[in-house]
């Protein structure tokens, strides 16, 4: 039985009151998960599926506020959930995170490349000074 605090409870609602607050924002999985509530509601869910329920009690935050970053990272992709009898269980979507560890591979792949660059930028400016010192 839904809370009667919690008809109130709309977007609309809480973007009037709380203009400042991010949790509607629009943004790409990296934003998204800059949101300590949201990354501790991710963590939780790769160790194994869970309801709303069992996250607001992990969390020192409200059941209506995990709602929230659930819907939030819902659109993002990162998660999903399903009808468990009269309660939704979230998991993470497989897809969204294979998608941050892409970007996160290709942010690997560049640095490593800058890396060997300066490398051997600086080998062969140790082999010019070689020559140089050896006349």
């Amino acid at each position: 039985m839904p809370c009667e605090r919690s008809r109130w409870l709309t977007r609309a609602s809480v973007s009037r009151s709380l203009p400042f607050v991010g949790t509607y924002r629009d943004g790409d999985g990296w934003e998204i998960l800059g949101d300590p509530s949201r990354r501790a509601i991710v963590a939780s869910l790769a160790e194994r599926p869970r309801a709303v329920g069992e996250l607001a009690d992990e969390l020192p935050i409200s059941r209506p506020a995990v709602s929230q970053h659930l819907r939030v990272l819902k659109e993002a992709g990162l998660v999903a959930d399903e009808a468990a009898g009269t309660r939704r269980v979230y998991r993470l979507n497989p897809a969204g995170v294979l998608a941050l560890r892409d970007q996160l591979d290709a942010f690997w792949d560049r640095a490593l490349q800058g890396y060997q660059e300066v490398i051997e930028q600086t080998a062969g400016d140790e082999a010019g000074k070689r020559t140089v010192s050896d006349e």
